[in-house]
């Protein structure tokens, strides 16, 4: 007699789910222009009317992004968050008097990051484990999971290995003065960040739900 089998979806299936949600979340490419909005019509103006004018259009593009995005009901932390970075970048700017100090900051920000990241491996503390193992629905004492610990722990060197990358282009452009490429390069980033994303929460998913055959594959 045969017997009827579950159907199995295939791997992919469950990693281009986690991919299509990662990015939703990152708010897709409109997200993605509206955060770099501020930068990019900083660079647009200051190439034609030069550093004040960039500064105050920088101002009303970061504040009509914080409105679109509370509009769109995302989390006021977040926008703020938006709205308060581009308005330092603006500051750094105008105290300096050089449109490139406009992207100091976050050309400084993947090195902070990549050290936050290295130091949460070293005290057991993955950033990935702190800030998706609730999403994936993993248990509140994952770090006692050597799955778990093992996924976090390679996603976070991960992300310390992409903002390597990003850290030192991002400075050699700042040192080039190519503002044009370090308003493109801040864009960019949020496409890596949502496939770490989406490759950590598949992952963690993957072992939460089929504990056994990860215990059989550690043995």
């Amino acid at each position: 007699m045969n017997q009827t089998r579950t159907p199995v979806a295939p791997q992919h299936a469950g990693f281009s789910e986690a991919l299509r949600s990662a990015w939703k979340s990152s708010g897709g490419v409109a997200g993605i222009l509206v955060t770099a909005s501020p930068a990019i019509a900083f660079v647009a103006v200051s190439t034609i009317s030069g550093l004040t004018a960039a500064i105050v259009a920088a101002a009303v593009t970061a504040a009509l992004a914080f409105g679109y995005r509370i509009a769109r009901g995302e989390r006021l932390g977040g926008a703020i968050a938006g709205l308060v970075i581009a308005a330092v970048c603006a500051l750094v700017a105008a105290v300096t008097g050089e449109a490139r100090a406009f992207f100091l900051l976050p050309t400084l920000l993947p090195a902070v990051i990549l050290l936050l990241c290295l130091a949460s491996v070293i005290a057991r503390r993955p950033v990935t484990g702190l800030v998706f193992n609730r999403i994936a629905g993993g248990p509140a004492d994952w770090r006692h999971d050597r799955g778990l610990m093992r996924i976090y722990d390679v996603t976070t060197l991960i992300a310390v290995g992409i903002n390597v990358v990003n850290f030192t282009l991002q400075a050699l452009f700042y040192a080039a003065d190519e503002t044009v490429v370090l308003a493109v390069a801040h864009a960019a980033t949020a496409p890596v960040f949502a496939a770490l994303a989406a490759g950590t929460l598949f992952a963690a998913r993957r072992r939460i739900t089929n504990p056994k055959q990860e215990k059989t594959c550690e043995s």
